[in-house]
């Protein structure tokens, strides 16, 4: 017999969490997939997780997301050589073309 994996049922409402997600109309929001990398990657990186605040610039079917975190901890961001920020910028690249819009990321003070 095959156990059921599934049994509990599907929660569709929204956690508080998730609204971030949600733009006004209801529709989802332009590179919310890349958002979600992007924050858990930095907070994954830095010591003060709640120092990292992401907002993002829409248009043109491209999206800017701007890295805010507290100043000690931008170095953790950047890395040596930027190599870093420039794997960040990568993955959430990737991230993104999934939601199929382009997506630059940019650090700042």
């Amino acid at each position: 017999m095959s156990e059921h994996l599934h049994d509990e049922p599907f929660d569709d409402s929204l956690d508080e969490d998730d609204e971030h997600e949600v733009a006004p109309e209801g529709n989802r929001r332009v590179g919310a997939t890349a958002l979600s990398v992007l924050e858990y990657i930095a907070r994954s990186i830095v010591d003060d997780r709640e120092s990292v605040f992401v907002d993002a610039e829409e248009g043109n079917g491209r999206v800017t997301f701007h890295v805010h975190v507290a100043p000690d901890e931008m170095g953790r961001l950047i890395g040596k050589r930027g190599r870093v920020a420039q794997a960040i910028r990568a993955v959430v690249s990737a991230a993104a073309h999934r939601d199929g819009v382009r997506a630059e990321v940019e650090f700042e003070d």
